[in-house]
């Protein structure tokens, strides 16, 4: 379940930062120092929205985990990730069209903002991680519960996390890449 909280984290941090980087060009309506420093204001307060958006709602479901059975779905660590951003490759797009278009007005505020949340996906799954340690389990989103409009993995359409040993899989927990092979 981390793991798709934190596949939007690098591509968003990475268009930020190369909307902010190509956002300096243009002096913009406001001047170049102006937009940094209101760029780093809205970074800031990105990262920290995005970030603690919907913690009750993970508290809850994280709290009525339930054991996975033998017949439900989970998708390794890669095939999550690559599903996301495929998902999401237009919104990708389309945010960083804006983020580079709003330079014109601000210089890379809009970049910024654009790699603040990604910043916050990542704190995100940061504290995910720190649950699924303290709890000795990882937490799964079942795949048919993600497929649909449900608003990702503390949207609507799920209705509770699945459980599994912390060496299930192939993702450590907070969604990152597992360092060592998992046991046999």
């Amino acid at each position: 379940m981390a793991v798709v909280v934190r596949a939007g984290a690098a591509p968003l941090m990475w268009l930020g930062a190369g909307a902010a980087g190509a956002g300096l060009l243009p002096a913009g309506l406001t001047g170049r120092r102006i937009g940094v420093l209101a760029g780093a204001a809205a970074f800031l307060v990105a990262a920290a929205v995005v970030a603690g958006v919907r913690r009750g709602r993970y508290t809850a479901l994280t709290g009525s985990a339930s054991r996975a059975g033998r017949h439900d779905v989970l998708q390794d660590r890669a095939v999550s990730v690559r599903g996301w951003r495929r998902g999401h490759r237009w919104w990708l797009l389309l945010a960083f069209l804006a983020a580079f278009g709003s330079a014109f007005a601000v210089p890379a505020a809009g970049g910024l903002v654009l790699a603040g949340c990604g910043l916050g996906l990542w704190l995100k799954a940061a504290w995910l991680g720190r649950r699924e340690r303290a709890g000795g389990a990882l937490l799964w989103v079942r795949v048919d519960w993600l497929d649909g409009r449900g608003g990702g993995p503390a949207g609507k359409a799920v209705r509770g996390y699945r459980s599994t040993g912390v060496a299930a899989g192939d993702a450590a927990p907070g969604g990152a890449r597992r360092r060592t092979a998992a046991p046999v």
